[in-house]
């Protein structure tokens, strides 16, 4: 740590490991599933408290509608929690954006509830990881560079929303307006257990495919009757097909069907796709299109396409790079060892980058086992991961460019 500035180290010696603990037991002991509207609740009120220590405006951002398709075909709107929002220096030249997530895979329902030590360095529990521990690794690191006054000239807004694991659907809108005119953006997903981060991601596509078709018995005039569900089945295979490198199809589940002596007029086909690349993710809507629309030819059948590629792919441009570049530097001068690979899954940080805005998405803790009762947050890297925050946002701005 030689190579630190007087005042670099100054900010950096007030980050202190048992408070941010203490918050992550707090957060994590109470359920904020992404279905659970009252624990979300609960969670965002503690957030607010806690982030009210910053010197900026602390709100509550109601969620954008969101339509899902339910098993029988009709579309609903599904409910959210709130979003919490801190901004800090509006009027300031430099902006940055720091953004996390309250919400877990847990519902309110599933047996894994309770924390529990699995070793003296090892808190095992729901959300520990992902991203409860991220989000005071975050507020941490902001604390220690205002306490230090180095960001006093900057200004930034924090997002935690409510619906990420659930792909961020209420609240993609806001993202994409807060990322405007962004230097950069930190997100405070978990990093490997060993510290490695994630790089390039590909991009994600849910989609539900209602088929209608028409009904007959099955015995007595079969051939009056427009099968639905063997279009869903047609359709699956067809769009199965589209794999190959840089695009993962994964026809997922076939809703619908009739008793065995009717001819269904009724299924519904999920389908998650995986590009890799922007491109892809233009040549996979069109071919899309294009299949349902073979299918509703060839059987006979209509067909109405839900979704969209919510996750746009994220690749390592040069900004992005530049980024990564000033976090690996800063982890060196902390004494650590920054490296990165490619991840196959999305989050919050593919929406930020297809805004043009670099972004690093895994400077939370370091931890493992994430959306499973075997989650776990390596306790020392909260301090450590605090850390490599504070000093990439005050070099940062510092910096003012990439």
């Amino acid at each position: 740590m030689s190579t630190l500035s007087p005042s670099e180290q100054a900010a950096l010696e007030i980050i202190e490991q048992g408070p941010m603990l203490q918050q992550v037991q707090d957060w994590a002991s109470v359920n904020s599933g992404s279905g659970n509207l009252d624990g979300l609740a609960k969670t965002a009120q503690l957030l607010a408290d806690a982030f009210s220590v910053l010197p900026g405006e602390v709100t509550l951002v109601d969620p954008e509608p969101v339509d899902k398709v339910e098993s029988d075909g009709t579309i609903l709107t599904v409910n959210h929690g709130q979003h919490l929002l801190v901004t800090v220096r509006p009027q300031a030249s430099t902006q940055l954006l720091f953004t996390g997530h309250m919400d877990t895979v847990f519902p309110q329902d599933h047996p894994f509830k309770t924390l529990r030590w699995t070793d003296e360095g090892t808190i095992n529990g729901p959300g520990v990881a992902d991203m409860k521990g991220g989000i005071a690794v975050m507020l941490g690191a902001l604390q220690a560079a205002e306490a230090g006054n180095s960001i006093a000239q900057a200004g930034y807004q924090i997002l935690i929303n409510s619906d990420e694991e659930v792909g961020s659907p209420s609240s993609a809108k806001l993202i994409a307006q807060l990322a405007q005119n962004k230097l950069a953006a930190l997100t405070y997903e978990p990093a490997l257990p060993d510290g490695t981060l994630a790089g390039a991601r590909g991009g994600s596509g849910n989609f539900s495919i209602i088929i209608t078709g028409k009904s007959a018995h099955a015995g007595r005039n079969p051939d009056d009757g427009r099968n639905a569900l063997l279009a869903a089945a047609d359709l699956a295979l067809r769009l199965k097909s589209l794999s190959r490198e840089g695009l993962s199809v994964n026809p997922a589940k076939i809703e619908g069907g009739s008793p065995n002596n009717v001819v269904p007029d009724h299924a519904i086909l999920r389908v998650n796709f995986r590009p890799l690349t922007p491109q892809i993710v233009v040549e996979t809507e069109a071919s899309l299109r294009q299949l349902v629309a073979d299918v509703e030819w060839q059987h006979d059948v209509s067909a109405h396409i839900h979704g969209s590629f919510g996750r746009p792919p994220k690749p390592i441009d040069d900004g992005a790079a530049k980024l990564f570049g000033l976090v690996k530097q800063c982890g060196a001068d902390l004494g650590l060892a920054i490296n990165w690979r490619s991840s196959g899954g999305v989050c919050d940080g593919n929406n930020i980058a297809a805004c043009g805005v670099p972004v690093v998405d895994t400077m939370g803790v370091r931890g493992g086992d994430i959306h499973s009762a075997d989650e776990f947050l390596i306790v020392e890297s909260l301090a450590e991961r605090a850390r490599l925050s504070a000093l990439t946002i005050m070099r940062l701005i510092q910096k003012g460019a990439l």
